[in-house]
């Protein structure tokens, strides 16, 4: 396994702990493919949560633009990603 690859399942782990958090009812899998069509409670209130919280739990700052580009958790996952490389 890579650094990358450890680095990634560290955080995958952390966006679900928060996915938890938020989306109490839903049990299904957390992975990189998930979205907000697969969760019933994940709507635009639930999503600004969601970037709000994964931004203190990083200390990060997502753009506008990256958020609106998000299209599932593994897009959210890369832009921790690049974020914690700069």
């Amino acid at each position: 396994m890579t650094m990358n690859e450890i680095s990634r399942d560290a955080i995958l782990a952390d966006v679900t702990e928060v996915i938890r958090d938020i989306f109490d009812e839903y049990e299904g899998p957390v992975t990189p493919d998930l979205n907000a069509a697969k969760v019933p409670q994940w709507d635009s209130l639930a999503h600004v949560q969601l970037m709000v919280l994964l931004e203190k739990k990083f200390g990060i700052r997502f753009k506008m633009s990256e958020i609106q580009s998000f299209k599932n958790l593994g897009d959210v996952i890369a832009s921790i990603e690049n974020a914690q490389e700069r």
